[in-house]
């Protein structure tokens, strides 16, 4: 173990909250020495951070899912780390472990905490510690809960998932076309689209950018939409209620064209909820944290068959991770965006 006195802990603090897209300046970089952990605590040092949109929301003051950011504390980011010393039992120092780490080198949890910063160690026989952040970790998961607990989707059925090529969406087509659906992706750009249908194996993707949403949706679901996955809003999400089938199910995932908005978007057809009689539900992984196991085991399986692909967008350095995030925000990332620190 490295002597600790002689470490220092890099970090990336929110210093105000942005109005619109967030730049460089709503954060803070700073530095602080690096401690042995209180007992019954672990020091961990930062391998990997996932970088997530819905980031932009922890960003924001006012009433949510769990409290924002305050100003000056370490941003909130998931993470993959390696044990650096512990005096806790359950962890020994080199297990490779996931956590809620924050944008930060080193992250320090107390017996406390453990639990609800989501410290467990990885298996790294199932995945490497990029795949515990994509596919088998929170994106994974997302992915798995929200289409088969949410969507329901049935052999036949029509699934559409817009941002179809990130770290979300590309599980999300992947898994409807495991379950015997027709999967379609909306994506921005023709390099995304190609990946879509040409890697992923959807049976079709549509280019949002190319200025003709709807009637590109239409041709590539003559049958309309039996169920759909929503991880963008705005435009997107109202093109996609004038193609709902009756009964159909729409998940809203995430919602990251809106969260930039400096105004709320105008729905013009929120009608077709009604006369569909289409069920539209929100969804946070974290509300399936007691079956975690359970996604782990299918994906796990499905990624050592073949089944599942995957795509990563990586950033070097903790300093450019406020980079990478409004990157994902503008739709620059391939896949899921990750920070490598080491």
């Amino acid at each position: 173990m490295p002597n600790l006195s002689t470490l220092s802990n890099h970090q990336v603090r929110l210093a105000a909250r942005p109005v619109g897209l967030p730049t460089r300046n709503d954060w803070s970089f700073t530095t602080e020495p690096v401690a042995e952990p209180a007992p019954g605590g672990v020091l961990i040092k930062t391998l990997a951070l996932s970088l997530d949109p819905a980031m932009r929301g922890w960003m924001n003051e006012g009433k949510s899912y769990i409290p924002p950011v305050g100003l000056g504390e370490v941003m909130r980011a998931g993470g993959i780390g390696v044990v650096l010393a512990s005096k806790n039992d359950a962890f020994a120092v080199g297990d490779q472990v996931s956590a809620g780490l924050g944008v930060q080198e080193y992250c320090s949890i107390a017996a406390g905490d453990i639990k609800r910063n989501g410290l467990f160690k990885i298996d790294t026989r199932l995945g490497t510690p990029n795949q515990w952040l994509n596919v088998l970790g929170m994106p994974g998961m997302t992915g798995y809960f929200g289409l088969m607990d949410v969507g329901q989707p049935q052999p036949g059925e029509t699934v559409v998932v817009s941002g179809a090529a990130g770290a979300v969406g590309q599980t999300v087509g992947q898994l409807a076309r495991i379950k015997g659906c027709r999967a379609v992706g909306i994506a921005g750009g023709k390099a995304k689209c190609d990946y879509v249908v040409q890697e992923l194996g959807f049976d079709a993707c549509v280019d949002h950018k190319r200025g003709a949403l709807h009637n590109d949706l239409r041709a590539a679901c003559p049958d309309g939409v039996d169920v759909h996955f929503e991880n963008v809003g705005g435009v997107v999400l109202d093109t996609m209620l004038g193609l709902m089938n009756r009964f159909s199910r729409i998940i809203i995932c995430g919602l990251i064209a809106e969260y930039d908005a400096t105004a709320p978007y105008a729905y013009t057809r929120l009608r077709s909820i009604l006369v569909n009689r289409i069920r539209m539900q929100g969804m946070i992984v974290f509300d399936w944290k007691d079956r975690y196991g359970e996604a782990l085991h299918g994906l796990a399986a499905h990624l050592a068959a073949g089944r599942l692909k995957y795509r990563e967008s990586v950033m070097v350095g903790i300093d450019n991770a406020p980079k990478g995030l409004i990157g994902l925000l503008r739709g620059e990332n391939f896949g899921k965006q990750l920070v490598k620190l080491v």
